[in-house]
């Protein structure tokens, strides 16, 4: 089936003067399967029974129609697509093809301006028509291949108060970062890197911009200990301090950063202190404990004798 919006690898049934005619290789060969590749764009010495990967799209004069080329985006992708004109019907988008995406005015979201570049996908309308559309949660999927713990990649679309981040992963999937995970201002267009940390049942992805449990406590202990490190070995913070001071100074929530201090002195590497953390000096430590048992030693020898 040949399917709008998408690159798809269709073959060669019937060569015409003004270019090739394609169909799926699934459909029957009948004239309603078929879709024209203006001669244009057909390769050198293709033949009778070639597959050529192909975009299905319509023309300017609203008829289907293929081409070798690839938009800057596809159904089920995200893009930044450069304004190159606005009409009392809405915006026309460059997406690298010769007739230009239409943007509707009811799709579009806060103000355009030719020669902006703004994050849309790409549907059907009900005629039948490719537009693009601002409105990303209508065009991204809930099937992703992944599962809990994935590192992937995505762009923040969306900044809901009470809520947290919108993401489009790796341009296709919707997904979310709550709003208790970000800890530092994130706004629309940012890239990050983020970890899978639940997919629910509908399909959208839970994301963490922290590492699996065990591996955070670890690189948020690393992170204290350097910073106590350039703080010759002592920082004025401890069990007692406000979340904030706590964020202020590290970049970490309270829970993370107790957390962090916990695999530290279980290590034996800090200890804590009225004043706040400190480091241990294993080699004194060292030193007083041969003391200490040098002196049992003694002791015991004294009462033997």
């Amino acid at each position: 089936m040949i399917k709008l919006g998408e690159m798809q690898e269709l073959e060669v049934v019937k060569k015409v003067e003004f270019g090739v005619y394609l169909k799926s290789p699934e459909d029957e060969d009948k004239i309603e399967n078929r879709v024209l590749l203006p001669l244009k764009q057909v390769p050198e010495n293709t033949i009778i029974g070639d597959k050529l990967t192909v975009f299905v799209y319509r023309d300017s004069n609203d008829r289907i129609i293929a081409t070798v080329k690839k938009p800057r985006i596809v159904i089920g992708q995200i893009g930044y697509l450069r304004v190159v004109e606005i009409s009392r019907i809405g915006a026309f988008l460059n997406w690298g093809l010769e007739k230009d995406l239409f943007l509707p005015f009811k799709e579009q979201i806060g103000e355009i301006r030719v020669n902006g570049e703004y994050m849309v996908g790409l549907y059907i309308d009900k005629s039948n028509r490719l537009c693009a559309t601002m409105n990303l949660f209508k065009v991204l999927r809930t099937d992703s291949p992944y599962k809990v713990n994935d590192i992937v990649r995505g762009t923040v679309f969306s900044l809901k108060r009470g809520l947290g981040a919108m993401i489009a992963v790796e341009g296709k999937y919707l997904g979310l970062i709550h709003e208790g995970e970000i800890l530092k201002p994130l706004r629309s267009g940012d890239e990050v890197e983020v970890r899978i940390s639940h997919i629910k049942e509908d399909g959208k992805l839970d994301l963490s911009l922290k590492d699996a449990p065990r591996l955070q406590i670890d690189n948020d202990a690393e992170k204290i200990l350097k910073v106590v490190a350039k703080n010759k070995g002592t920082l004025k913070l401890n069990d007692n301090s406000s979340p904030e001071l706590i964020r202020e100074t590290l970049g970490m929530s309270k829970s993370s950063f107790k957390k962090g201090i916990g695999r530290l002195m279980k290590k034996e590497i800090i200890e804590i202190t009225r004043e706040g953390i400190r480091l241990i000096d294993k080699k004194n430590n060292q030193n007083k404990q041969y003391r200490k048992n040098k002196e049992i030693k003694i002791s015991k020898k004294s009462k033997r004798s």
